[in-house]
């Protein structure tokens, strides 16, 4: 059992000993993945968390309380990258350069939908993040947002509509856009640009996206994107650590606050919280995805004096 180290700098406290591994009775500190999954986003709904995959588009449901798990869906063969679960058990995925949108039940594992958003490897579907009315969807090789309605109904869009977005420019042949939220008062959209360091906000009415004052501070590669009230966790992933942030209610502003940095990440990719812990998608980015090597999550204790 792997005892967490963390490292701490900034206005906040973040509280981690060898003991976390046991806290809460039976918890992990580590979950421990198949080998080859290749995870990149992750969600959790109630003591589960749910991880797509890189390698086969598949979703895995890992127990919280005991770390292990199981393939609740088997993917097409094609990635998997950011997931959401909405209130009905569905999870939405993002395509990666399949170009494809999903939405799978992660109560009977079955696939309720599918969407061809682009031709395959035209466009990079990266992250995803749920509003009130639509799943939204970012494209790391263009500077638009893919927009699938979710009425009131409980039913879903017949069609993805594209967004495109102005003011930011993107760069030919590398990541662009990544992980996606909304701003604290649920108004509008914030979209980070790993190439670049800037986070944004989007008006997901005209596309127009504004930079975020991060008062100097930046997040270069920075990938998925959790919002927990105010409070905005920014991964980085080859950097290896966690930026932390507090946001205005509009989401036009924000105050670093700490950074989170753990000897156990691996190039991490997303982020979910869970009773006062973070968990942490070790994606491995920069290791070629092969069966025999191995994935985890780590979890990060957390308490708060902002």
């Amino acid at each position: 059992m792997l005892a967490l180290s963390t490292t701490i700098s900034g206005a906040s406290a973040l509280a981690a000993s060898p003991a976390f591994a046991e806290a809460g009775g039976t918890f992990p500190g580590v979950i421990t993945l198949p080998g080859g999954f290749a995870p990149e986003g992750i969600a959790i709904n109630g003591p589960f968390a749910y991880l797509g995959s890189r390698a086969t588009g598949s979703v895995y449901r890992a127990d919280l309380a005991t770390g292990t798990g199981e393939i609740i869906y088997t993917g097409p063969g094609t990635p998997t990258n950011g997931l959401e679960i909405d209130g009905r058990g569905r999870a939405f995925l993002s395509g990666n350069t399949g170009g494809d949108i999903r939405v799978v039940s992660i109560h009977t594992g079955r696939l309720l939908a599918s969407y061809q958003v682009t031709a395959a490897g035209s466009s990079f579907l990266n992250d995803v993040v749920l509003t009130r009315d639509a799943a939204w969807f970012t494209d790391s090789f263009s500077a638009t947002l893919h927009r699938l309605p979710t009425p009131p109904d409980g039913g879903l869009g017949a069609e993805v509509t594209a967004l495109p977005l102005t003011g930011l420019t993107v760069t030919a042949g590398t990541i662009n856009l990544n992980g996606i939220c909304a701003t604290p008062d649920g108004r509008a959209l914030l979209v980070v640009q790993s190439n670049t360091g800037l986070l944004f906000r989007v008006d997901p009415a005209s596309g127009a996206a504004t930079p975020v004052d991060l008062g100097g501070a930046t997040v270069f590669n920075g990938d998925g994107l959790l919002l927990e009230g105010h409070i905005l966790y920014v991964v980085q992933n080859r950097l290896n650590t966690v930026q932390v942030f507090t946001l205005n209610r509009h989401g036009t502003a924000g105050i670093w606050t700490t950074t989170i940095a753990d000897p156990a990440f691996a190039v991490p990719t997303a982020a979910a919280s869970f009773d006062n812990r973070l968990y942490v998608v070790n994606g491995k980015l920069t290791t070629p995805i092969a069966p025999d090597v191995g994935y985890d999550v780590i979890a990060v204790p957390i308490t708060w004096t902002v």
